[in-house]
């Protein structure tokens, strides 16, 4: 038996389709369905063990859907002993091999670059060479622009199933006591990381059923194929975890989604549906327990039941802070504005926001990383899934909740009441029952909380994110970080340059690229087979490159050069393929770009130095919006203008020094936005130097692609951003770019 794991309950079961309460088919919910068993798994050691024990009973199939997936994480740090190999990739592995009729189905996000450096690496080629046939990993990206994929679902043979905001990858484990130095909560790298959070839901019979119908669903859409359904004769396997003991069985369990509008597919909202209806439903609390608090959306339902004169107690528990200063500044601040609006309709005390905090941290007490999804209205309502209490979950991004409602049945509301009073009794470091014990004698939550509270040792943090003026006036608004609809890059691009701007830049700069590299490509061509060879000598200009590259000062001369070239307005993309040309691929791209990056900063600092009239007498008068608009978005602003650039390169970096960009935003956004350009640049002069020295048909073919690749690019961002901006903008569709 888990570790804090109630004895099962029993009983008949009421009919939620004939009571009327929150969850309602095809409008709360998407199914509600019976689970022969059910059974909460609170922390990445019980989560992760029982997954694996069910995974080595895998006789069909198995789907594992996720955000993230990392093929080096050890489910069992300690070693699971069960014959399998101990790293998540070799163990899948080695379990379909061990079985003929057995199909592995893996499903993660097509992450977008700003998370490379937070993953693992080799899974971006795909399974390797080793990997069995039978074994197959898809990374999915049929989502609208900004959105992602990030149900967390785990069906093993259809009779087993487990919901949860778990992904199978690194820096998930840990154990309830999250102490802060256990040897065993390292990542693949072997470096330590802090205590985590999470919680996660196990069902079996016909809602595993139902969630195996949801993986295959979501196969189809991302791959175009389908996954093979387990027969008919494996009726009656029993994956279940013997370590597992049921909390609730023969219970009716809703299963909710979210998903957004695409191809042919509607818009699926049904997580958002029932988490305003639990919280309208709520009369004496609601516990929260979610990694972002940022939804207006939830803000004005928890606001609604705060100006209640007999409105519930609401209790969020979350992390003290965004991890990274990238969600800090985004995420976290729109939890500021959220938190700040709640306390303003809170005029009875009863909205706190707090954060589990236990001493022994390396700075004295600190707050454990809360990644949970969970909402518990009264004894009465409970979900456990995937979703954050963010615009992007209940709108946005595919999401998995699953849910039980109590209906005035006993049981489930004793079942609903001591998951709340497990989950108090960890972060308070009691026993569940003096929690329970608690709740009846103050008979509220922030009472029993207050009550239990301990600060020398484990305790709930009254939490005040700090919202910093400055901070919160250069922060976009809620649409663009945490966004209800798809990314229109039309009306970003509009939100940040001015529309009569955007059709004429482009179209010249896609007419200029194109033609500049079309006739480029000629002369590679026409270098060998025409006289025009004749009035170049190639050998003796690649000699003169090599005796300028084998000086040993001018690698460190080439960001002066990129310094210098860029205040003459020097185009950086033509000293980008010199230096490629010069220097090679790989060491001239790295040389560029740090070329590149050096002449960005130069010429934004002489741009934080200028008067701001100065500089734009410098840039012209139609650029004065563009600084308006740097100054307001950032690292959002940034990032457009190097990808899709309005002006010459150091005029931009002129207007970015002048409007005030932050440092951090305007090297990160300069940086991100130079990498493409670069990437395909290097890519064409590389291939062009090598058909001229060598012209045959596996370098002129190799020009050919490049060629192709540098138009289909171009075209593909004319046709992104050309249309009628304004008409698009006025009719209110969203611009949001955020966090997944």
């Amino acid at each position: 038996m888990l570790e804090g794991a109630s004895t099962p309950a029993t009983g008949a079961r009421l009919d939620p389709r004939s009571r009327g309460g929150v969850l309602r088919e095809g409008d709360t919910c998407w199914r509600i369905e019976e689970a022969t068993r059910l059974a909460f798994l609170i922390d990445g050691a019980e989560y992760f063990g029982a997954v694996r024990a069910a995974l080595t009973q895998a006789q069909r199939s198995f789907f594992v859907l996720g955000w993230d997936f990392d093929s080096r994480m050890r489910l069992v740090p300690a070693g699971a002993k069960d014959g399998f190999a101990e790293p998540l990739g070799a163990f899948l592995n080695q379990v379909v091999a061990s079985r003929p009729e057995l199909r592995g189905y893996v499903l993660t996000w097509d992450y977008a670059m700003l998370y490379a450096l937070e993953r693992e690496w080799l899974p971006i080629f795909g399974a390797d060479w080793r990997t069995h046939r039978r074994l197959s990993l898809h990374f999915d990206d049929q989502h609208p622009v900004g959105a992602s994929h990030h149900q967390k679902v785990i069906v093993v043979d259809d009779e087993v199933a487990f919901v949860s905001g778990f992904d199978l990858a690194g820096s998930r484990w840990d154990t309830s006591d999250h102490v802060w130095h256990n040897p065993q909560r390292v990542n693949a790298a072997g470096e330590a990381y802090a205590p985590f959070h999470d919680v996660g839901v196990m069902v079996s019979g016909n809602c595993a059923r139902a969630l195996g119908a949801l993986c295959r669903e979501r196969w189809l859409r991302a791959t175009g194929r389908m996954a093979i359904a387990p027969s008919m004769d494996a009726a009656g396997h029993d994956p279940w975890p013997d370590q597992v003991i049921p909390a609730l069985t023969n219970v009716d369990v809703a299963i909710a989604r979210t998903s957004p509008s695409y191809d042919d597919h509607g818009p699926v909202d049904e997580v958002r549906r029932m988490h305003l209806a639990a919280i309208a439903s709520a009369r004496k609390s609601i516990f929260i327990e979610n990694q972002y608090f940022t939804s207006p959306i939830i803000a004005d339902a928890l606001s609604q039941s705060l100006l209640s004169a007999d409105g519930p107690d609401v209790a969020v528990v979350a992390p003290m802070t965004q991890s990274g200063w990238l969600e800090a500044s985004t995420m976290g601040v729109l939890r500021a504005r959220i938190h700040r609006l709640l306390r303003a309709a809170d005029g009875r005390g009863r909205y706190r926001l707090y954060c589990p905090t236990r001493p022994g941290g390396d700075c004295g007490d600190a707050c454990i990383n809360v990644h949970s999804k969970v909402l518990i209205a009264d004894d009465e309502f409970l979900t456990i899934g995937s979703a954050n209490l963010a615009n992007r979950s209940l709108c946005l991004d595919t999401e998995c909740n699953l849910a039980i409602e109590a209906g005035g049945d006993p049981r489930l509301r004793r079942a609903i009441a001591g998951l709340r009073e497990r989950l108090l009794g960890e972060h308070l470091g009691v026993s569940a029952a003096e929690v329970a014990n608690a709740m009846r004698e103050n008979n509220s939550l922030h009472g029993a909380i207050e009550s239990l509270q301990s600060p020398g040792s484990r305790h709930l943090a009254i939490t005040e994110p700090p919202l910093d003026a400055t901070i919160d006036a250069l922060t976009p608004e809620h649409d663009v970080l945490d966004p209800e609809r798809p990314l229109d890059p039309e009306v970003l691009l509009a939100d940040l340059v001015p529309e009569p701007e955007v059709r004429r830049t482009l179209k010249l700069r896609t007419v200029v690229i194109v033609g500049l590299v079309i006739v480029l490509a000629f002369l590679a061509v026409a270098w060998k087979y025409t006289t025009l060879g004749t009035y170049f000598d190639v050998e003796t200009l690649a000699a003169e490159g090599t005796r300028i590259r084998d000086r040993p000062w001018m690698p460190f001369a080439v960001p002066i050069i990129f310094v210098v070239a860029g205040f003459a307005v020097v185009p950086v993309m033509l000293l980008i393929a010199v230096t490629v040309g010069v220097f090679g691929p790989l060491l001239g791209g790295l040389l560029a770009f740090a070329g590149a990056m050096a002449s960005a900063a130069a010429s934004y600092a002489v741009g934080r130095k200028l008067a701001r009239n100065m500089v734009r007498r410098i840039a012209g008068p139609r650029l004065n919006e563009l600084s308006r608009r740097l100054g307001k978005r950032g690292l959002l602003a940034m990032l457009v203008v190097r990808l899709v650039p309005v002006a010459p390169y150091t005029i931009v970096n002129l207007v970015a020094g002048a409007s005030h960009v932050g440092w951090r935003d305007y090297l990160l956004g300069t940086g991100l936005g130079l990498l493409p350009g670069l990437v395909v640049t290097t890519a064409f002069v590389d291939r062009a130097i090598a058909a001229i020295r060598a012209p045959g048909p596996g370098t002129l073919a190799a020009l050919a692609l490049a060629l192709a690749a540098i138009m289909g690019l171009a075209w593909a961002i004319h046709r992104s951003f050309r249309g009628d901006v304004a008409a698009r903008a006025g009719n209110g569709r969203g611009s949001p770019v955020g966090l997944a």
